[in-house]
């Protein structure tokens, strides 16, 4: 509520162009590629909190049923064909073992009559095991490519998580917090992350310097019912 009333000019259709394709900004922090059919998420991280436990840190173990619920919502909004994740699905190589009968399920379910394709991310580099769909290192979609960690330099067109990038806004002298974004320089993106329990890093962070450099980068900020364009002028650093 705050953030849209006092940010309120600022918000715009909430749609990206990017080496030709115009791609849905969702609230939730999943992009929607309409000619393709693609709903394209990053670093879902399930099983973060069994990861934890394995090693004595224990958080509520819902973040896995909470994340594919969230993901569910999205494909019964939007239908897609396809389902692309953009790497670090598990927290770890082992997480989809770990997965219960029930969120194995759930899951299943999600995949059914559509492509669902695993891009491999550093924590999951391989396969997650019994868990459907396709796994790739990498992948092309039209003018766009798709992976999990972005490439320094200029890199027009592609899409990546990995950096799982949030935005300090600061508005009329108010600072309204972090809160996760897409970062943008209108020829690639870094989508945030989409699990329950995943952090975040500031996109005044100089990991976001090697991606845009000196050149215009906008923070597509999460409210809670709508995405706000925030050039990088009002953004703060932790």
């Amino acid at each position: 509520m705050i953030l849209s009333a006092l940010l309120r000019r600022d918000e715009i259709e909430p749609t990206l162009s990017i080496a030709g394709a115009t791609l849905v900004a969702d609230v939730s922090g999943a992009l929607y590629e309409p000619d393709s059919g693609a709903l394209i998420v990053a670093d879902l991280h399930l099983e973060k909190g069994s990861s934890f436990a394995r090693r004595g840190q224990f958080l509520p173990p819902y973040d896995t049923a909470t994340t594919l619920g969230r993901l569910a919502l999205l494909i019964e909004t939007y239908r897609p064909r396809a389902v692309i994740a953009l790497g670090d699905s598990f927290h770890d190589r082992w997480g989809a073992s770990r997965l219960s009968g029930r969120d194995r399920e759930a899951l299943a379910a999600l995949q059914t009559r559509r492509d669902w394709i695993w891009i491999a991310g550093n924590h999951d580099p391989e396969a997650p095991a019994g868990c459907g769909g396709e796994a790739m290192a990498e992948m092309r979609l039209g003018g766009l490519t798709l992976r999990h960690e972005p490439r320094a330099g200029a890199a027009a067109g592609e899409l990546a998580g990995h950096l799982h990038p949030v935005a300090r806004v600061a508005a009329r002298g108010r600072s309204l917090g972090r809160r996760r974004c897409f970062a943008t320089d209108g020829a690639r993106v870094v989508l945030p992350a989409f699990g329950a329990y995943a952090g975040g890093l500031n996109v005044r962070d100089a990991a976001f310097g090697d991606l845009f450099g000196a050149g215009e980068m906008t923070a597509w900020v999460l409210g809670e019912t709508a995405v706000y364009a925030i050039p990088s002028i009002g953004l703060r650093p932790d």
